[in-house]
């Protein structure tokens, strides 16, 4: 077995559960909220070391949560899925239930970041407060603060934030690559157990494990075993159930496109397994079949948004308030959505509409941020090192 041999990823999406509330706290949503936070610290250090007002690092952040949560919904509503939504627009609202592209909130960021620099806006909601306007919005530059240099600075943060929900996107086995038709990959086997896990299955607990003593298949899918304890039932559970179980509605469910989507057994191949009994009477088994080791694309994605974060840095680092207007964004645009372009090749569509398609949506909409991308960037070193640009 190669070194780069695949691995079983099971992992549970909830992380703990809120006991009060009796409400999961999952992965993702806590890394999406920790991306907030901690590039809030590190934009309040740029502002610092730049001899910028820090308070105005609070009224970013405001304009990004929005800008991210609102750009990212709509994309996905507007760019894959607009005929599902627009005939029930009350399922927009729906965000816990997934549906979120990265575009869009690319878009939202940008245009939230001119008004930030453009326009003053107030909202107040306070009902013990007696202000003069409820709502202000009108336009006022912001002093000593440029587009281009604010958007320079966010794009940093930007990086990492990307970093961290892709991981939370892997932590909850979503956006996943093709199958890598290697022993390299990772099988995400949440699913599939979550699956044998509802009430009426006769399965108590089901795990994957590693088979070396078989070869790959023709199909380039590894061996694995499904290990098998069943629930303790002996009125309903006996061999007889068991076998008219594994030839019935446990092969069935291996081919739910959910969960044929990392394990392979046809329907019309034997299932090959073997019962035993335990000492307190309840039964176990083993089953022998093959496992779809696929692409890791949310990690691919996570490490190279780490990589630009620490090259952007590095950048304002060197530079800091001479930092050329539009350098870092220019670098941030062709970089991420260069990679994002590369990534695609190796993710499973998110819609089905795209399978016809030459390019998915995902390089569609990265090609014109890459074109920006090359021209604010030689913008940027044509005009070269620049001091403090007013507003």
């Amino acid at each position: 077995m190669s070194i780069l041999s695949y691995i079983i990823w099971n992992t549970d999406p909830e992380f703990f559960t809120i006991p009060l509330l009796d409400r999961p706290v999952r992965y993702y949503g806590l890394l999406f909220a920790l991306a907030f936070l901690i590039t809030q610290q590190i934009m309040f250090y740029i502002y610092r070391k730049e001899g910028k007002p820090e308070r105005d690092v609070e009224t970013l952040t405001i304009y990004m949560v929005i800008a991210t949560i609102l750009g990212a919904r709509l994309g996905h509503v507007l760019f894959y899925e607009p005929d599902k939504y627009l005939s029930n627009p009350i399922d927009i609202l729906k965000i816990w239930e997934g549906g979120l592209a990265s575009h869009g909130a690319a878009f939202g960021i940008l245009f939230a970041l001119w008004l930030y620099v453009n326009y003053k806006i107030i909202i107040n909601i306070n009902p013990l407060s007696k202000p003069k306007k409820r709502f202000i919005f009108e336009k006022q530059k912001r002093p000593h603060q440029s587009y281009l240099q604010v958007v320079d600075r966010i794009v940093i943060v930007v990086a990492l934030a990307g970093c961290m929900i892709r991981t939370g996107n892997f932590m909850n086995s979503e956006i996943y690559g093709i199958p890598s038709k290697s022993e390299y990959g990772v099988i995400f086997a949440h699913d599939v157990e979550r699956t044998f896990d509802a009430y009426t299955s006769p399965i108590k607990n089901i795990d994957f494990e590693k088979d070396e003593t078989r070869e790959l298949n023709a199909q380039g899918y590894v061996p694995i075993k499904l290990k098998i304890d069943f629930k303790n039932q002996p009125d309903i559970i006996n061999d007889e159930s068991i076998e008219f179980y594994f030839n019935g509605k446990f092969k069935e469910t291996l081919n739910y496109s959910y969960v044929s989507e990392h394990i392979y057994q046809p329907k019309d191949q034997v299932l090959d397994y073997k019962v035993s009994k335990n000492n307190d009477g309840s039964y176990s088994a083993v089953v022998n079949t093959y496992g779809i080791p696929r692409h890791p694309t949310q990690l691919y994605e996570a490490g190279t948004s780490l990589a630009i974060f620490f090259l952007l840095l590095a950048l304002w680092w060197k530079y800091k308030n001479e930092t050329p207007p539009g350098l870092l964004l220019g670098l941030f645009l062709i970089l991420l959505f260069g990679l994002r372009f590369v990534h695609e090749l190796f993710k499973e569509n998110q819609v089905a509409f795209e399978d016809e398609m030459t390019y998915n949506m995902g390089q569609i909409l990265s090609i014109p941020l890459i074109i920006a991308g090359i021209i604010i960037l030689f913008k940027a070193l044509s005009k070269g090192r620049h001091k403090e640009i007013d507003g």
